[in-house]
């Protein structure tokens, strides 16, 4: 870097060099305002995508049948215990059922006697010489714990776990603090009957098989069994291996929670149009978010002159008419409900929102359920595309990943930034050179003006010593 001060000649170039550089450098100003500008609408761009995207996953809640349809479920027993509890979804019918609960399903699970329990978990327990353990899970395979000459309960528990064959072990204490008696608990991972344990090899001093003393019971391996229907009439008892029923009744989850032979509980299941509502007035937030921030971004203040970032922009034009057309079509192949503004979607001219007017959707839901939902679905039975399905499909036009105008308007932002990014970096560096050509320039003038300074001064100092000479 060359510096001067005009120091020899009374001038000082500095500020006349940065004020040459700052003019030069306008244009990279521009160019970098415009990249900022690019950058912001590029942003703004992916926030209305998201947007888009939630609209999209708003009307495929609405879409089937399957996810357009909304039940509840409430449940009534005399019996003083919550004999159990019930959830329900989409594809259960409405419809009410009379459940009684005569057993829970259990979990196997038996110890052994209490004659050959041990006073320590490190005592041995194979009498000095190795032994096996082996054992089932109802039908499944036989599994063996081998065990040295010196194994020990806790021994024979670890093993037993590090086998994770359907059934885990534990030790119980069931004599004192003083004079302690540990047995060997087994018990099955999973209920039910057809998972009971059996013991068919013990070379310990447990003597947990048939042939031996046996075990005792803690808990039977049984399964659970309820009573469907009306005793008095057609009831139909079903067996299950688990407390949890989900293949019973069509589209109920049964959890039962406690046994009662002499009160049964009745479960209704109703269509909640209330719900239904939800989904709809959750799809118009979705579709009044991407209007509301189109809306913001093509605003124009005629006192300020602030422009929206999307003023100009054909992009954001082009997506609120996509979702309007998509959300206001005519469904054809429908007779009862055709379009939205029939079910109360009324547009506000003001903003281009949509109110919904909650008691003209309320009165529709009641008159004709299944007439609403056509005309948001998509039945394959009648052929008819709804509002949902039409939605959903004017988004993925609009993010295709090689044909989507969103998509191509991301990609052409992207483009510009790194082109603007690109401009501005050669700029910078001819800038750099320019500089350093107009310090050297002001360098080289700033020493010969300092020359002819001193010439002067020559001069002057000749002329002045002649003159007092005469």
């Amino acid at each position: 870097m060359i510096s001067f001060g005009g120091l020899g000649n009374g001038v000082d170039f500095g500020p006349i060099v940065d004020l040459l550089v700052q003019a030069e450098r306008v244009p990279i100003d521009r160019i970098s305002q415009r990249r900022l500008e690019a950058q912001s609408k590029q942003t703004d761009f992916g926030l209305l995508g998201s947007k888009l995207l939630g609209l999209q996953t708003a009307a495929s809640s609405l879409r089937t049948r399957l996810s357009f349809d909304k039940n509840t479920i409430t449940t009534t027993s005399a019996s003083s215990q919550t004999l159990l509890t019930a959830s329900v979804s989409s594809t259960a019918a409405a419809g009410t059922h009379t459940v009684k609960v005569n057993h829970l399903a259990s979990a196997h699970q038996i110890v052994s006697k209490d004659s050959n329990s041990v006073s320590s978990i490190d005592t041995d327990i194979v009498g000095g010489a190795p032994g096996t353990f082996s054992f089932q899970v109802g039908t499944g395979s036989v599994q063996t714990v081998n065990l040295d000459a010196n194994a020990t309960l806790e021994d024979l528990r670890n093993g037993i776990n590090d086998l994770g064959a359907g059934a885990n072990a534990s030790i119980l204490n069931t004599g004192t603090e003083a004079t302690p008696a540990f047995r060997l608990v087994l018990s099955s991972n999973d209920s039910g009957a057809d998972n009971a344990i059996s013991i068919s090899v013990d070379n310990t001093t447990l003597n947990t098989t048939t042939a031996g003393d046996g075990v005792d019971t803690f808990q039977a391996a049984q399964d659970s069994e309820i009573v469907l229907g009306d005793e008095d009439l057609d009831a139909v008892t079903i067996n299950r291996s688990t407390n949890t029923l989900t293949d019973v009744i069509s589209g109920l989850t049964l959890n039962l929670q406690a046994e009662d032979v002499n009160n049964s509980v009745t479960i209704s299941v109703t269509q909640d149009n209330s719900a239904v509502k939800e989904g709809i007035s959750a799809f118009v937030a979705a579709y009044n978010e991407v209007v509301g921030f189109v809306n913001e971004r093509t605003a124009f203040d005629v006192e300020t002159g602030e422009r929206g970032l999307f003023v100009g922009d054909s992009l954001s034009r082009t997506v609120l008419d996509r979702i309007r057309q998509s959300t206001f079509s005519q469904i054809s192949g429908l007779t009862t409900y055709t379009g939205a503004s029939q079910i109360g979607f009324e547009t506000q001219t003001a903003d281009g929102t949509i109110k919904l007017n909650e008691d003209t959707l309320d009165s529709v839901l009641s008159a004709d359920y299944s007439a609403v939902r056509d005309l948001f679905i998509q039945n394959p039975t009648t052929g008819t595309e709804g509002i949902a399905e039409l939605v959903v499909d004017a988004v993925d036009a609009l993010d295709d990943v090689e044909f989507g105008a969103l998509t191509l308007r991301q990609n052409s932002l992207t483009k510009q930034i790194d082109d603007f990014a690109e401009q501005i970096a050669v700029k910078e560096a001819a800038l750099l050179r320019f500089e350093e050509q107009q310090r050297i320039k002001f360098g080289n003038l700033d020493g010969l003006l300092a020359s002819l300074q001193n010439q002067l001064s020559a001069l002057s100092n000749l002329t002045t010593n002649s003159s007092s000479s005469n």
